[in-house]
């Protein structure tokens, strides 16, 4: 959710770095905070690891713990090949017909083994910083600081993956630049509300929380209705889109300038993904018709009935791509 019509992309060479590190397939990190609700029986990596090869026996274990083993298992997966460069946990981990969506990674588990070789050697200080992680159904979503040397801001990133058997078969990502300053004073990554945690809230509020998201989206983004603030909305709102001041009012000021500014905008949710308090929306933004657009995740945190903390990262969609599958 942003007012920001301007492309967020880093220099070309940045960006083809980052962008295809960040995404030829998955993003990891040292910590992972969200992954530490699972079952401890799935949350290391050596159980990741004897989990593999034997993904059937989830069918009779329960949906939470099926979860945590996904959620285990991209973090170990990401963090092993860019932060080590062992590309045996992609045998391991990931489909050898894997599915890639970033425009400049081609398919296929052998190009992010050799990718995570290549960072490994030219950047051995490279980090992905796990702010939060959260699982439903067969997807994951994780929300990082890729950073690949030390002192930088980096790039804030929202990466996908789809799982099918107990491996990773797809992926999606968007990225952006982390600026120097923010409208609102909040950083791109903490959580501000109360409770100030990273990990999702409990199992049974994902399916209400989803269905309040998806309305105020839909009312406010794709139809353009800023009367869904006053509905769906927190008085406590925090925001996290530097561009934007934080609060209702700046939501609406916002927002208000960005459907004025773009009458003909349109936005076209591709998935959600939510676990308890936190929902994803993954969309195509189109400025104007006949633009390219913006891959965008909203990440949004429901307490009590209504949004109250707003996450996001913004990327161009560029004219081409190095696979035939599109960003969406």
């Amino acid at each position: 959710m942003t007012p920001t019509p301007t492309s967020t992309s880093a220099s070309p060479a940045r960006r083809a770095l980052v962008a295809a590190l960040a995404s030829a397939a998955l993003l990891g990190a040292a910590a992972v905070p969200a992954v530490a609700a699972a079952p401890a029986s799935v949350t290391s990596a050596a159980s990741a690891a004897a989990f593999a090869g034997h993904s059937d026996s989830f069918a009779g274990h329960s949906d939470f713990a099926r979860l945590g083993y996904q959620k285990a298992v991209a973090a170990r997966v990401l963090k092993g090949v860019f932060e080590q460069g062992d590309t045996e946990v992609v045998d391991r981990f990931v489909r050898s017909d894997y599915i890639q969506h970033n425009p400049l990674a081609p398919d296929g588990a052998e190009t992010l083994k050799n990718l995570g070789v290549s960072v490994h050697q030219q950047f051995p200080d490279f980090r992905y910083d796990i702010k939060r992680v959260i699982s439903e159904g067969d997807l994951v979503l994780v929300h990082s600081n890729v950073v690949a040397t030390p002192g930088a801001r980096g790039q804030a990133v929202f990466d996908i993956f789809r799982f099918q058997g107990g491996k990773i078969a797809e992926h999606w990502d968007v990225g952006q630049n982390v600026p120097e300053s923010s409208a609102n004073g909040n950083d791109m990554f903490s959580t501000e509300s109360w409770p100030r945690t990273e990990q999702p809230g409990p199992g049974w509020l994902t399916a209400y929380n989803k269905k309040l998201v998806t309305k105020a989206f839909d009312q406010l983004l794709v139809r353009k209705d800023l009367s869904a603030i006053d509905r769906y909305w927190g008085s406590e709102y925090h925001q996290h889109n530097p561009t934007i001041a934080d609060g209702v009012q700046g939501v609406k000021s916002g927002l208000g300038g960005y459907f004025e500014a773009f009458p003909q905008l349109t936005v076209t949710p591709k998935r959600v993904i939510a676990e308890g308090d936190l929902v994803a929306v993954h969309s195509h933004y189109v400025n104007a018709p006949g633009e390219r657009g913006m891959a965008v995740v909203d990440l949004f945190r429901v307490r009590n009935g209504k949004i109250v903390e707003h996450w996001d990262v913004l990327q161009d969609v560029p004219e081409t791509s190095a696979n035939d599958n599109g960003m969406f």
